[in-house]
């Protein structure tokens, strides 16, 4: 079966009707000799804050990977309406200790997709480094070496990287693992006011309060989608057994 990846360039809101920022089709992605997802059908809302749900191994991550662009699907159609590249933010455990990189370069490296590793970036680009740096709250960890950093410091610089992409699509995996409990409220706020500002966004989680409050929901058991729906009506006890149930 032939593979589409097809970027629609044009905004989500067409004649006034919203349109999906995502859209897959028979979708299916894995490794090499280990498929991952089977023919997934489904859809992520144009802004709006979507929460991917379900147990270690139902395909979470992957599924983020290839929305954004890094994992290839194997079979499917994945459809994006955006004219931005994904910003995808990673595991804070997925991001190497031994990496010589400060928290300022770290968030810098954010600006390459339009400046390129080698380019020096501009006024404008180190604006955006500040803004992103301060919306996280980590202005005064910017010379800290990254692998100095506790979990939830270091999960700040990857969220704050992916802002200072500028994109319309943020993913998000597992964004507050490692947080405390000021720290995730700090988060689940500037979510908000990124669906204010015009991003669409999706966080793998395993926090339910987190999914709960988001504004759609997609459940996954073991790289099957369980159910897609508003998180209120379908994340309730019987479900969530079910879902977590030994196979």
């Amino acid at each position: 079966m032939k593979i589409m990846f097809k970027k629609q360039l044009h905004s989500p809101t067409v004649a006034g009707t919203r349109t999906p920022r995502v859209r897959f089709t028979g979708l299916s992605a894995g490794y090499p000799g280990c498929p991952v997802l089977h023919q997934l059908d489904a859809e992520i809302k144009a802004l709006a804050i979507t929460a991917l749900v379900g147990p270690n191994g139902s395909g979470k991550s992957t599924l983020l990977g290839v929305m954004a662009g890094v994992i290839q699907p194997t079979s499917g159609r994945i459809h994006h309406a955006g004219d931005r590249t994904p910003a995808f933010v990673p595991q804070h455990g997925a991001v190497a200790d031994a990496l010589p990189l400060t928290v300022r370069q770290t968030v810098e490296m954010g600006r390459w997709s339009d400046r390129g590793p080698w380019r020096r970036l501009t006024r404008q680009d180190q604006a955006t480094v500040d803004q992103a740096m301060e919306r996280l709250g980590i202005t005064d960890l910017a010379t800290r070496q990254l692998g100095e950093l506790s979990g939830g410091q270091r999960q700040r610089a990857l969220i704050a990287q992916g802002l200072a992409q500028k994109s319309d699509l943020l993913l998000l995996d597992e964004p507050t693992t490692g947080l405390d409990p000021e720290a995730r409220d700090r988060i689940a706020a500037l979510l908000t006011e990124l669906v204010a500002d015009g991003v669409t966004v999706v966080q793998a989680t395993h926090d339910l309060e987190a999914a709960r409050s988001a504004d759609a929901c997609l459940l996954l058991r073991d790289g099957r989608l369980a159910g897609q729906g508003n998180p209120e009506q379908l994340l309730t006890a019987a479900t969530l057994a079910q879902i977590w149930q030994p196979v």
